[in-house]
């Protein structure tokens, strides 16, 4: 009887802090179930695989390939449409490749006023000249070498290339991914465009007891009061992105007594992360709408020291602003 061929799955990395290779390592000993019918072709971060032996596999030879890390230069943008030439199936793994992530924030710039920011004016950087990066340079010798073209704006990986699903979360749980692997290795995928995370919101799945008549006079920082464990966190005045964030985490933020920051991203149905929860917030501060004014907005927004930040830290390329205006 002829034996079945593993499955080839790769690992490819974008704009990342590689956490989401870390993270699949994680799933531990379950690994070594997951190597008994499957075999990791390219993973660069994780062990000595080259670029070159992939541009020489056959188109949609490998099976699975997880992308993670948001596309900021054309490196990234040239790997993940080789990775995407060559696989069958593309998976935007984590919030960097979903929405962007915490690198998707470089959208309130763009590349010269953070080549300005780091080769010039940062206290710790000896640049006299002011000599800034070049994507060719060739020395008094005649060799050239040449680096990535850095993009003014963060891209989410399906915004480069046509990605097949996607995984959230900063970085996925060893549960989803297993999840996702058994899935690719039995064949049993569902629809492709599907997010494989709960459609639910994350206060869905939060066992924190919340109050009936949901009402807040002030907005605190963490570090500011005590923090009560038991208590729904935006019932102490805490901004927890829990009522604008995917379910399937299994809160595990909040069970450390940490508001959630919101990387699983928007449910299908709100769809704009930061809107939605500034929505939320203007229902339970304490001002009646009617009498409302615009000293009443400022007050509000004074008291959130990093509201870009807040509400849109892992989707703001994904979001309805996608990035600040430039000229």
């Amino acid at each position: 009887m002829a034996v079945k061929e593993k499955l080839k799955i790769a690992i490819c990395r974008g704009c990342t802090c590689s956490g989401c290779d870390i993270a699949i390592l994680d799933i531990h000993e379950r690994l070594l179930k997951v190597i008994e019918k499957a075999e990791i072709v390219y993973a660069p971060t994780i062990m000595d695989t080259k670029t070159e032996a992939v541009e020489k596999m056959k188109d949609r030879e490998i099976d699975v390939c997880f992308y993670h890390g948001a596309v900021r230069d054309s490196d990234n943008e040239e790997l993940a449409k080789l990775l995407r030439k060559k696989s069958k199936i593309m998976i935007a793994f984590g919030a960097c490749a979903c929405f962007g992530g915490i690198f998707g924030l470089a959208n309130t710039t763009d590349r010269k006023g953070i080549f300005e920011e780091v080769y010039k004016n940062t206290a710790s950087t000896v640049n006299p000249e002011g000599v800034m990066p070049q994507t060719k340079y060739t020395d008094k010798k005649g060799q050239t070498v040449t680096l990535p073209e850095i993009y003014d704006s963060v891209y989410p990986l399906q915004e480069k290339v046509e990605v097949d699903y996607y995984i959230p979360l900063c970085p996925p749980i060893p549960d989803q991914i297993m999840a996702c692997l058994d899935a690719a290795i039995s064949g049993n995928l569902p629809p492709k465009g599907t997010i494989l995370a709960s459609d639910k919101t994350l206060c869905s799945e939060c066992d924190r007891k919340r109050n009936q008549m949901r009402k807040i006079d002030k907005i605190h920082r963490p570090h500011e009061i005590p923090i009560d464990q038991e208590k729904c966190m935006l019932d102490q005045g805490l901004l927890c992105m829990g009522p604008a964030t995917r379910a399937g985490c299994g809160t595990i933020c909040v069970k450390a007594n940490v508001p959630c920051r919101g990387c699983n991203g928007p449910t299908r149905m709100e769809y704009d992360q930061g809107a939605n929860m500034l929505g939320m917030i203007a229902t339970i501060y304490g001002i009646p709408e009617e009498s409302l004014t615009d000293e009443d907005v400022k007050k509000v927004m004074e008291q959130i020291k990093d509201p870009l930040g807040t509400f849109y830290r892992f989707t703001l390329p994904t979001s309805i602003l996608k990035r600040t205006r430039t000229k």
